[in-house]
């Protein structure tokens, strides 16, 4: 490659890194204060991009210079921040001292309302920004033209980070930030009032992604998407810099931006998996990121959050459960929808049982447990539309591919705890999630494989439905039987106290990994059933949002109880089947659904039964 290239390539690289830095920064100062993962970042993000197209051309009506579209820029920042600061009062107030797996659905149930109210508030259209005055030439670099703006670009994120340090260094407020990033309980021991703390803190976060959004709009038009793309890149800066520490982010941000730009020549087939996969090797090589510290508070005795009591139903519980089965077998009675209803629900409900056999009893969260069931769905899919075989091996196979994918996956995962561990999660399933999105030879691409079609002797939708019926009810079965064996109580040992199970013998590793292999299996089984149940198979089934739906349906149905998750998976599919059709703003009341769950009934529908009783 010629030097020219190779230098614009670079610039290109800086650019990108400078404004994904301006994004992570405020993520990782949120999160090493308040230890919140914050899935809306992404949203404030968008929202600056959206304040930004409305306020600046406004005010370059006045004057077209390059004084009023900064301060656009700057006021668009602002506004966010102070959008901030009212999650922070109305909803994170409330779940800073609740498990992390329900403050990322809290934060989830926010990026689903702010997604329906910007499509009230601007439209499904993308809303193209202004060019920045002083700033739409081009620069010649060794004979190559480079744009202007992106040369400012690289400026901002160091100058973003040299304000952060005077911040961090020179102010009291950021020597708070600071001290409550190593240890925030000694701070609040201390009398450092943490209320104002944290909406401070969540103010300059907001306002940092508001600004990261304000300043693409001379790049990118402003979509209802933005939130979720830029959100994964933020968090893999986060995390491979070392949540909390901004210089940390500041690092990371330039390895991303550049193994991306020279990525692209150099492995063009596998840009998506690149991040991904550094994020991946920083976490099992250094835990807690390049230039993170562990936290002080990690080896303080928390409550366990998860199964606790895995006896037997009661009569009543037999009772339902029986009503249920028999609900399900007189589907057929009732018309075609019903039984694929019925069908889907059953599936995703053995999806959920394998998930809350990992959180609940295992006390392992993962973030990405949708990467076993469509690599099961993928599995079973390839094998009939591309080997010719029928679906009878392609239903063995799919719990193979499944399992085997969490024993790859989980040899690595196993070995972490907490954030960390949910975060590495979520990077293998983002690079099952690449791989196949981009081997279009093999898995179709974003087209997915159509043709996934069941032996004819199951054809009719009432016989797959007893046959799904069959396979799955048989294998929540089997996990239920594994809960309640030695292997089940190990595993709950390791969950509520690691160092005690590993003082008494307990290989802790060994067991969390076969555990994470048997629910990679599970969910690889319901893949297949969802496969042939469709047609078909995409990379949606591998995405964050479907791991997102099978997080919900478990906190739904109730983590502490070993049946739970089965009621949550058919509520949760019931609620979302019906409102989708009802409103175009099923987003809307399914967020203010999940955040109401999680502030009112934490414990699910099983811990309403339990009051109730």
């Amino acid at each position: 490659m010629e030097l020219d290239f190779v230098l614009i390539q670079a610039l290109s690289g800086l650019a990108s890194a400078s404004s994904l830095f301006v994004i992570a920064s405020g993520l990782t100062i949120v999160f090493g204060v308040t230890r919140i993962v914050n899935f809306a970042h992404g949203s404030f993000y968008m929202l600056g991009a959206y304040a930004a197209v409305t306020i600046v051309p406004w005010l370059l009506e006045f004057d077209r210079s390059p004084t009023l579209f900064f301060a656009g820029v700057i006021a668009s920042a602002l506004v966010v921040g102070m959008l901030g600061v009212v999650m922070e009062v109305l909803l994170l107030r409330r779940i800073y001292k609740v498990p992390e797996l329900f403050q990322l659905l809290a934060t989830f149930g926010v990026v689903l309302i702010v997604q329906d109210l910007v499509l009230l508030a601007w439209g499904p259209v993308d809303i193209a920004g202004p060019r920045a005055p002083g700033l739409r030439h081009g620069v010649y670099i060794l004979d190559q033209r480079f744009p202007a703006y992106e040369l400012f670009l690289i400026f901002v994120g160091p100058a973003v980070l040299a304000l952060l340090w005077l911040l961090m260094h020179r102010t009291r407020f950021g020597v708070l930030i600071r001290a409550a990033t190593q240890d925030r309980e000694m701070v609040g021991a201390l009398g450092v009032n943490q209320a104002m703390l944290f909406t401070g803190t969540l103010f300059l976060g907001a306002a940092l992604a508001g600004l990261g959004g304000a300043l693409q709009i001379p790049r990118v038009s402003a979509n209802a998407h933005m939130d979720l793309s830029v959100i994964t890149e933020a968090f893999v800066v986060t995390v491979i810099g070392g949540m909390g520490s901004v210089p940390g982010a500041f690092l990371a941000a330039l390895l991303i931006g550049l193994l991306q730009a020279f990525g692209v020549l150099v492995f063009p087939k596998i840009t998506l998996v690149l991040a991904f996969l550094l994020m991946a090797v920083v976490l099992v090589v250094k835990p807690w990121g390049l230039l993170g510290k562990p936290d002080v508070a990690s080896g303080r005795a928390v409550l366990p959050e998860g199964i606790l009591d895995p006896r037997p139903l009661d009569r009543f519980g037999k009772v339902l459960a029986g009503v249920a089965v028999l609900a399900l077998l007189a589907l057929p009675l009732l018309d075609d929808y019903s039984v694929k209803v019925g069908t889907e629900v059953l599936i995703f409900a053995l999806a959920a049982f394998s998930l809350n056999f990992l959180v609940g009893n295992g006390g392992i969260v993962s973030f990405g447990h949708a990467a076993y069931f469509g690599l099961g769905a993928y599995g079973a899919g390839m094998l009939v539309t591309k080997a010719g075989l029928s679906m009878e091996p392609a239903l063995l196979a799919a719990p193979i591919a499944g399992g085997a994918a969490a024993a790859l996956f989980g040899f690595f995962v196993v070995r972490l705890s907490g954030i960390y561990l949910a975060m590495l999660t979520m990077a293998f399933a983002q690079i099952a999630y690449a791989v196949v999105f981009q081997w279009v030879e093999v898995t179709g691409g974003d087209n997915g494989i159509v043709g996934v079609w069941p032996s004819r002797w199951a054809a009719s939708r009432e016989v797959y439905l007893y046959l799904t019926a069959a396979l799955s009810i048989a294998a929540i079965l089997f996990l239920t039987r594994v809960i309640r064996a030695p292997f089940g109580a190990t595993l709950r040992a390791a969950r509520d106290s690691a160092a005690r199970a590993d003082a008494i013998g307990i290989d802790v590793r060994t067991h969390r990994w076969l555990g994470f292999i048997l629910a990679g299996a599970a969910a690889g089984l319901a893949g297949g059933l969802y496969a042939f149940s469709k047609g078909s198979i995409d990379p949606t089934l591998l995405s964050i949002p479907l791991s997102v739906d099978f997080l919900s349906m478990i906190l739904l149905g109730g983590i502490q109880s070993v049946f739970g998750p089965l009621a949550g998976a058919a509520a949760f599919h019931a609620v979302k089947d019906q409102l989708m059709p009802l409103t175009d703003h099923w987003r809307l009341l399914l967020g203010l659904a999940i955040i109401a769950m999680v502030l009112a009934f934490p414990r699910g529908l099983a811990g309403l039964r339990r009051r109730a009783a």
